[in-house]
């Protein structure tokens, strides 16, 4: 089935979009941009974007200002779209808004999604959900910055276009979104790359801390949150560290742990192609992508290192 945003809305008068928890590059570009574009072409649609904290850099995009964390479970929306979210319950502090529309429909680029809205178009195929988003619109219709945040989007989750699902699809798109005359190389710079002092000190110590397991095969690092205290950084400003870890010699798979609140641990998983970590997220109540997932447990972090490494060795 072909969907189109304008017969997605048709007949609504009060739409939500929300993504998933810890909202990444993908996650924050699809509800901007499509919240931008809807609010642009059909003013008389009431529309608004829920997320949880999102990362500072991300705030260079226009209209991340305008994302709300904070939910009014009195509104009744007549169609909720969840964004980038492979399971319901990822959605977090929107997902009571998610139960009480009267109608859902989910966009998403996860393996492991299996459809749990009333709609969904969901391609694991797909580079990232910015780019499913932008097949939902009319690119004539495009301004800068609903293009400046879909392009961020593809940018983030294909790591900067270097990600085996970068397509020939995908670059076509993002050249479409450049040729509205927004900087590509300032998005990637400022979103991207750009990293605090405090971001710098903290991705050396995990780098430096990091150990090498399965027969030298696989790599995992571990942050606690007394690290954390100690350097002045929050869990969204840890983006790339698990990338930065799969770029060592030799390695099939890295594994970075960081410690939350209450002694949960958020477990980011990241392979080449001889593994599929989302079987290995999913086994643990997560999901993702075959090169790239995670879940969060609570768990001492040796336990846990034990038991991915334990299902990994199965694949390796």
């Amino acid at each position: 089935m072909e969907y189109n945003i304008a017969n997605i809305i048709k007949g609504k008068t009060k739409v939500a979009l929300g993504g998933h928890i810890r909202p990444d590059g993908d996650c924050t570009g699809a509800c901007v941009g499509l919240l931008l574009y809807i609010k642009k072409n059909f003013p008389q649609v009431k529309v608004d974007a829920y997320l949880e904290d999102i990362p500072k850099a991300l705030y260079f995009i226009n209209g991340v200002d305008q994302v709300k964390n904070v939910v009014d479970n009195d509104i009744e929306y007549d169609l909720f779209i969840s964004l980038d979210c492979g399971d319901k319950y990822r959605l977090g502090l929107s997902l009571p808004l998610f139960n009480n529309a009267k109608e859902t429909f989910c966009v998403d680029h996860h393996i492991s999604n299996k459809g749990y809205a009333d709609g969904n178009f969901i391609v694991p195929t797909a580079s990232s959900t910015c780019e499913l988003v932008y097949q939902l619109l009319e690119p004539e219709l495009i301004d800068q910055d609903v293009a400046a945040a879909l392009f961020m989007g593809i940018a983030h989750d294909t790591g900067i276009f270097r990600f085996s699902s970068t397509s020939p699809e995908t670059l076509e798109i993002a050249a479409a979104l450049l040729r509205t005359g927004i900087r590509g190389d300032h998005i990637i710079e400022k979103t991207f790359y750009e990293k605090s002092f405090p971001q710098v000190r903290i991705t050396g110590k995990a780098l430096y801390d990091s150990q090498l397991v399965l027969n030298n095969k696989c790599i995992v690092s571990v942050l606690t949150s007394e690290d954390m205290n100690d350097f002045g950084v929050g869990t969204y400003e840890l983006d790339g560290i698990t990338s930065q870890l799969l770029l060592t010699e030799g390695i099939d798979v890295a594994i970075f742990i960081c410690e939350l609140e209450g002694n949960e641990l958020k477990v980011s998983l990241r392979s080449s192609d001889k593994v599929d970590v989302s079987i290995v997220a999913t086994n643990f109540g997560g999901g993702g992508h075959k090169k790239a997932a995670g879940f969060s447990i609570t768990a001492p972090s040796t336990e846990v290192i034990k038991l991915v490494c334990e299902e990994i060795g199965k694949q390796l």
